[in-house]
């Protein structure tokens, strides 16, 4: 290679700090599967375990008493259920971003960051699903709401945002964790190959589906992923424009706007990127990954959360600004009564933790700072919740006529089930790190030195 173009001359920062060889990287991906987990990793998983308890034990007694037991009335009838549902949804979108949009840009610092993403877009989907079961009340008739003839005729309304949401949010699940197996499969053939175990190696066996790594594997394994990359990124754009469509297509004061699908895209990538973080930043330091997750990784992820804080704030002041030059006296109303009504300190943590926090990643020494970014993360995972509260609450619960205004107040089975939803997500987690390789060791294989002699690729540190 050159040595006008090594790393260290382009002031590149290695995507892989030491030297590393093949074997050290797949030891290293492999050692917390290989061992029993420690007294960190069991209490962690008590505490979302029992988040978890809660939260089923709420929709049980939701599921017996009727959602009378929520704080939903009229005219609020969404209140927690489509608050936590846009939430988490918009949490997935990170996975997907950092795995197939990526991956098109070859950005090949995602290596050591796609799976923990694609694995968490996966449990943010599968938590957004239980709302809009639980929402319809009688659980046991959620099945009405796909397109299947029943015995009285009953089909469901194909114009209705609400039913697009369910292919678009369905699709997006599939697609996802289609990409995120396809994946594995290379890395649990390498955990085939070298467990001792028989009962692994008989899970590994069937769950890699014969993969010997030959050059006609590898060439079909990466047509394919491509095609899953393509198939992938549109639904990163479309499926929360979907979901923004539930509140666009009406004609509440606050909704009907059509802002709503690029703020509700970037306000997801936003808050995906922002729980990515969060969780490889404990990740990295309990299993020991920082030669590989490194703070190069971090950096980068923390300029993406900077730069989406700033489109968020841009479409913040947008909206009061259309509200304001459009003298539609009900559109200035609601935007106003969001900053100073009785839901405006919602409206100013929103803006605190959205706006105001990610600023100090304008400096290098805090973007680059594990507990300043840990804490950053945290404020805008808040501050994103937030977000979709205000939007909900305070529109529906001043809208056209005084005469029917009234205040939302959750209850504790709506905290409870929110409460339930974090602990389902941190336990599948939890159980992901610890049975499936969290790092994709074909992949940062690939962007090793020794694999690349001719140095097309040499992002590493020699």
């Amino acid at each position: 290679m050159n040595q006008a173009t090594t790393p260290e001359i382009l002031g590149c920062e290695p995507l892989i700090i030491g030297h590393k060889s093949r074997a050290e990287i797949t030891e290293l991906v492999a050692h917390p599967l290989d061992h029993f987990p420690n007294k960190i990793w069991f209490a962690l998983l008590a505490v979302s375990l029992s988040a978890f308890a809660i939260g089923l034990g709420c929709i049980a007694w939701l599921i017996y008493k009727g959602i009378g037991v929520w704080g939903n009335n009229n005219p609020v009838g969404w209140g927690f259920d489509i608050v936590n549902f846009v939430f988490w949804i918009g949490i997935g979108h990170a996975g997907t971003l950092i795995s197939a949009i990526l991956f098109l840009f070859r950005q090949k610092w995602r290596c050591a960051i796609n799976r923990a993403a694609e694995a968490m877009t996966i449990f943010a989907v599968m938590c957004a699903g239980i709302f809009p079961a639980i929402h319809v009340g009688r659980v046991w008739f959620a099945w009405y709401l796909f397109p299947l003839p029943t015995q009285q005729n009953l089909w469901v309304n194909f114009r209705s945002p609400l039913l697009w949401d369910v292919f678009a949010v369905s699709t997006y699940l599939t697609v996802s964790a289609l990409f995120w197996y396809m994946g594995l499969v290379p890395d649990l053939a390498t955990l085939r190959d070298r467990t001792k175990n028989p009962v692994k190696k008989t899970i590994y066996s069937i769950l890699s589906l014969g993969w010997r790594g030959a050059s006609r594997q590898w060439k079909h394994y990466e047509s394919a992923y491509m095609i899953f990359a393509g198939l992938s990124t549109p639904l990163v754009l479309s499926v929360h424009s979907i979901v923004s469509f539930d509140f666009a297509t009406s004609v509440m004061p606050g909704w009907h706007t059509t802002i709503f699908p690029p703020y509700f895209v970037v306000g997801a990538i936003f808050g995906g990127f922002a729980m990515v973080l969060l969780l490889l930043s404990v990740t990295r330091k309990v299993f020991h990954f920082e030669n590989i997750i490194t703070i190069s990784h971090l950096d980068a992820m923390n300029k993406i959360i900077l730069f989406c804080s700033l489109v968020i704030g841009l479409a913040y002041a947008t909206e009061f600004f259309i509200a304001w030059y459009s003298s539609n006296s009900f559109e200035y109303y609601t935007f106003v009564n969001r900053m100073l009504g009785p839901y405006g300190w919602c409206y100013w943590i929103m803006v605190l933790c959205n706006v105001m926090a990610p600023q100090i990643m304008w400096f290098r020494k805090y973007r680059r700072n594990i507990l300043v970014m840990i804490i950053v993360s945290f404020l805008v995972t808040i501050g994103m919740w937030f977000e979709r509260f205000v939007i909900i609450a305070t529109s529906l619960s001043r809208d056209y006529l005084p005469s029917s205004w009234d205040m939302y107040y959750p209850t504790r089975f709506d905290f409870g089930v929110l409460l339930g939803s974090f602990g389902l997500f941190f336990t599948l987690y939890l159980i992901f790190v610890r049975v499936l390789p969290a790092l994709s060791v074909s992949e940062l294989k690939g962007i090793l030195k020794s694999s690349n002699p001719k140095g097309e690729v040499d992002d590493v540190q020699a």
